[in-house]
């Protein structure tokens, strides 16, 4: 089974990767695979189900339950006792019991209070609790503070997604950053051979003295040395990238050489990272999973500290049930044959229920600063990151013009050189600024990119 696994891994990736009109990776593309196949993602599902699942073990306080208690003792041919007890209860919302019940027993030395008639005896009643627990109890707490544990659940999974989604998009325009450095490394590596070859040719011809040779040389061996060192990065940021590539059964690819970035990025990334909320003025944090997560364990919290102001009741149980010998006819129901009982508890000086209820008031205020101290944080960092975008906005335009007017002055400094006006060290000085400009705006552009990521992010809506 593994080697067949193995063999469809090989050719799906193959199919996906190898093809050329596969060759480029988008941005849209890669983000598919990550929500769908990374581990981490599919980790993040189980946040929910395992709530879903608390949820359901909750919802079982109140399944009606049958019991039946049997005991026997013969000793010596003699019937001791036999002692039969079922019953049928059905709980509900509020501390409330139905109770319906059947005793059958008989024996020798069987206790009086356990007498009953021939064919048994049947009963029908209800039990409740008149002060604590009527209103609120443990098992509807539970089951209201399950239900908003799913609530709270989906908000946490939202966030581990979120975040998870950020480091894959991060990692791409990182990835997009080293390849498009690597492309003007290899550029300028092709213009340096050019340049040498020329003046290798003009110095055969007693046009330029030797020395040009020497600083074309040099320069061409410098762009050598900074494409490999471009490559090597690229490789780097390609390795960390499969990081966050995987198929089905959990199966990771590693990208091919001839897999590249999406070098138009720049013009698809706000429809990628929903262009609508990139340009939303009007920020509602109202729904933002943090602020949800948070108001979801503010409610869990006020549920507990109800459970807890009732606990300072007396416990007040009442139990009645109608008794009848015959299951068959309701008219036998009557108040004159019955069974009742109270139980009255309650501490003298409460002090187990005054802490707790005290320390369940001081988590929920806890809870209340968290959210505001959120709120302003979430606020402030989106001010931050929309003043980011802005500034690189600016930024980026400013290198945009200034790579044009840098490669003019290449140009007209190469034409000078050609016609034995200028010298081969200010080619290749403005040539360095040239190239410092052109990695400037790929910086520049990675650090927008990565700014409007993070508005996204803060958002919560990646």
């Amino acid at each position: 089974m593994q080697k067949i696994l193995i063999l469809l891994f090989i050719l799906n990736a193959s199919f996906l990767f190898s093809q050329e009109n596969d060759s480029i990776l988008s941005l849209e593309e890669y983000l598919g695979y990550v929500k769908k196949y990374h581990p981490i993602v599919k980790q993040a599902r189980l946040i929910t189900t395992n709530s879903e699942a608390k949820l359901l073990k909750s919802r079982g306080a109140f399944d009606p339950k049958i019991q039946v208690d049997y005991d026997r003792k013969k000793f010596k041919e003699t019937e001791y006792y036999d002692i039969l007890n079922t019953s049928f209860k059905i709980p509900t919302w509020y501390g409330v019991e139905f109770k319906a019940n059947y005793e059958n027993n008989s024996g020798v030395f069987l206790n009086p209070e356990y007498n009953v008639p021939e064919d048994g005896l049947y009963s029908a009643g209800i039990s409740l609790s008149l002060a604590k627990g009527l209103l609120t109890n443990k098992r509807m707490a539970t089951l209201k503070q399950a239900k908003l544990y799913t609530t709270q659940a989906q908000a946490k999974q939202k966030l581990v997604i979120n975040d998870i989604l950020y480091d894959a998009i991060i990692i791409y325009f990182n990835w997009l950053k080293n390849y498009k450095a690597k492309l003007v490394y290899q550029d300028f590596l092709e213009n340096a051979n050019t340049r040498l070859q020329n003046v290798k040719s003009s110095f055969n011809a007693g046009d330029k003295p030797a020395v040009d040779t020497l600083e074309a040389s040099i320069n061409y061996k410098t762009r050598m040395l900074d494409l490999e060192k471009s490559n090597i990065g690229y490789i780097k940021a390609t390795l960390e990238l499969s990081n966050y590539l995987w198929l089905e059964n959990n199966l990771p690819i590693e990208l091919k050489t001839n897999i590249k970035p999406d070098i138009y990025t720049f013009g698809s990334i706000d429809n990628v990272l929903n262009n609508s909320i990139l340009n939303s003025k009007d920020v509602n944090l109202e729904n933002h999973p943090k602020i949800v997560e948070l108001k979801a364990k503010q409610e869990i919290l006020k549920v507990d500290k109800r459970l807890k102001t009732n606990n300072l009741l007396p416990k007040i149980d009442l139990e009645y049930n109608f008794l009848t010998p015959d299951y068959d006819q309701l008219n036998s129901l009557n108040t004159a044959n019955y069974k009742s009982g109270l139980n009255i508890s309650f501490p003298l000086f409460l002090r187990k229920e005054r802490g707790e209820l005290k320390l369940a008031k001081i988590k929920l205020q806890n809870t209340k600063f968290d959210i505001s101290a959120t709120e302003v944080n979430l606020k402030n960092k989106i001010e931050s990151k929309l003043r980011e975008i802005e500034s690189y906005d600016i930024q980026n335009t400013i290198l945009e013009n200034l790579v044009l007017d840098y490669k003019k002055l290449v140009q007209t400094e190469e034409r000078k050189f050609i016609l034995g006006e200028g010298s081969i060290f200010l080619v290749n000085y403005r040539e360095v600024k040239l190239i410092e400009s052109q990695l400037k705006a790929i910086d520049t552009e990675y650090q927008l990119f990565s700014s409007k990521t993070g508005l996204v992010q803060v958002l919560g809506d990646l």
